[in-house]
C-alpha cells in the first residue's frame, strides 16, 4: 500500500463517483488509457479487485468500498489542511460543495453571488437535484451542506431553518377561480391537479395537508419539474401548489396567478443541514454563518421585487 499515490486515489474516486472510466477521464482531463493504467497499478497495490462489471454497469467490490471511504477521508483532510493554512494567512480559500433541491434553485444562486464577491478565493460547486436524490447524497456525505424544505426524519443531522418557504395555490391568470375569495379546499381539490413527482418535498407537504383535511385531490398529471408544471398550468392543463419562489422571476403579473385558497399559503421553511458527525470545513462554516446572517436580508430583497411586480 505504500506504493499507492494520491493521483491513483483521485482517479479511483472519480471512477466511483461517475460510474465510468470514460467519464472519469473526461472529468480529470486525462486519456482513458491513463485512467486504466492508474487503476491497474492501484489494484495491484491493494491486491484485490476494486470494481466488478455487471451487465453494462460498474460496481464497487467490498474492497473498493473500503478504498473509497479512505479516499474521501484523505480528500477531506487535505482540503481541511489547505483551508486551515489559508485561514492562517487571513484568507478564505478552498471549495464549497452545496447540494439543493430543485425549488431552491430559484433563490440560492442569488445568495451565492454576494458570497462569492466577499470570498473570491472560494470555488463553488452547486448540485441541484430532487429531494430523494439529495437525501441519498446526504447519506453518502458527498457535499458540504444541503438545502431543502423537508428534512429527513431518520438521519442524525444538524439542521437550521433560515428562511420561510410559503407554498401557494397556482392557476392560469384567466382561470374562473381567480376572482373568488377564500376558496374552500374542497372546491380547489375538484380542479385537475398537477402534482410533483414522488419523493418531492413539495408533494409531501401537499399530500400531508390534504390528508389531514380528509380531502381527495383530483390528480391529472405528475411532472418532475417546476418549470414544466408552470408551462402545463399556462397551457390550461390544471392547477397546482408550488413554492412562491418559483414565481420570483415573472412576478405576480405574469401568466400565472396565486389563488386565494383556504389554508394557503402553506407556511413551511427552508433548512440548511449536514450530518451530525461531520466536521465542517472552514469554508462550509463561513458559508453557514453568511447564510444565517445575510441570507434573510438578500431573500427579503427578492421578495420585495416580487411584491413590487404587482404595483
Amino acid at each position: 500500500m505504500k506504493r499507492v499515490t494520491l493521483h491513483q486515489l483521485e482517479v479511483f474516486e472519480a471512477i466511483a463517483r461517475s460510474g465510468s472510466f470514460t467519464r472519469a477521464a473526461e472529468d480529470l482531463f486525462l486519456t482513458q488509457p491513463t485512467v486504466s493504467q492508474q487503476m491497474k497499478q492501484l489494484t495491484k497495490a491493494v491486491g484485490m479487485p476494486l470494481f466488478e462489471l455487471v451487465g453494462k454497469r460498474l460496481y464497487l467490490t467490498d474492497a473498493g468500498k473500503e478504498v473509497l471511504t479512505v479516499c474521501r477521508d484523505i480528500s477531506e483532510r487535505l482540503s481541511q489542511m489547505e483551508m486551515t493554512l489559508a485561514d492562517f494567512k487571513g484568507l478564505k480559500q478552498g471549495n464549497l460543495r452545496l447540494a439543493v433541491t430543485t425549488t431552491a434553485k430559484y433563490f440560492v444562486p442569488r445568495l451565492l453571488g454576494p458570497f462569492r464577491q466577499c470570498y473570491p478565493g472560494i470555488k463553488i460547486f452547486l448540485k441541484v437535484t430532487n429531494r430523494e436524490r439529495l437525501v441519498e447524497r446526504l447519506t453518502e456525505n458527498l457535499d458540504d451542506l444541503y438545502i431543502l424544505g423537508q428534512p429527513p426524519e431518520n438521519l442524525d443531522i444538524n439542521l437550521c431553518p433560515f428562511l420561510e418557504n410559503p407554498l401557494v395555490a397556482i392557476a392560469p391568470h384567466n382561470h374562473p377561480l381567480v376572482q373568488q375569495k377564500n376558496i374552500s379546499l374542497q372546491r380547489f381539490a375538484e380542479e385537475p391537479f398537477i402534482m410533483r413527482e414522488s419523493g418531492s418535498g413539495t408533494r409531501m407537504a401537499v399530500e400531508n395537508l390534504f390528508a389531514q383535511k380528509k380531502v381527495s385531490l383530483n390528480v391529472e398529471m405528475e411532472i418532475g419539474s417546476n418549470e414544466a408544471i408552470k408551462q402545463a398550468i399556462v397551457g390550461g392543463l390544471g392547477v397546482s401548489v408550488l413554492s412562491r419562489y418559483v414565481l420570483a422571476l415573472e412576478g405576480i403579473k405574469g401568466p400565472l396567478t396565486i389563488l386565494d385558497v383556504e389554508g394557503f399559503p402553506l407556511q413551511l421553511h427552508w433548512y440548511i443541514l449536514y450530518p451530525a458527525s461531520k466536521q465542517l470545513s472552514i469554508v462550509a462554516r463561513t458559508f453557514l454563518e453568511y447564510l444565517l446572517d445575510e441570507g434573510k436580508r438578500i431573500v427579503d430583497q427578492i421578495d420585495l421585487e416580487f411584491r413590487n411586480s404587482d404595483s
